[in-house]
């Protein structure tokens, strides 16, 4: 995805704007308090989950939830919570109808018995469609600002 779609796509309704952001308040809860097989339900069931920090793309709702699965076990057997943050949030809709979803995401590390820190700056883009009527997420590209 390029950022530059971004200007090619026009402002949503207020309304859809808060639709948007609350999809993103429930989806991040979800992968932070581990329910992964219900964080992978708000991918398309070809969706793309693709990060500059990650080997290669991974595409396939069943595939995220297994890459989600095995992460959240390492940081359980680390004793280690992750929290993660969206904002500065911008919505524009394309010509197909798919809304362009840029935010910036940070993760931040919090082990148990000790300091909370920031573990990940990130700049998140997502092609959000509808499924029967609910949001989800058929494309999302992140790029760690570290690794840019």
């Amino acid at each position: 995805m390029d950022a530059l779609l971004e200007a090619a796509g026009k402002p949503v309704s207020a309304d859809l704007y808060l639709e948007v952001q609350q999809f993103y308040a429930w989806q991040m809860r979800l992968l932070d308090d581990g329910l992964t097989a219900q964080w992978a339900q708000t991918f398309t069931e070809d969706g793309v989950f693709d990060a500059n920090g990650h080997p290669h793309p991974v595409q396939g709702r069943d595939k995220i939830a297994a890459g989600a699965l095995a992460a959240r076990k390492a940081l359980d057997e680390a004793d280690i919570r992750h929290r993660h943050w969206l904002g500065m949030i911008t919505v524009t809709e394309q010509s197909d109808g798919e809304l362009l979803v840029r935010s910036y995401a940070t993760v931040i590390e919090i082990p148990h018995g000790g300091t909370a820190s920031l573990k990940f700056s990130t700049v998140c883009e997502d092609l959000l469609v509808r499924v029967d009527g609910e949001l989800k997420i058929r494309d999302r590209q992140v790029v760690r600002d570290d690794l840019r």
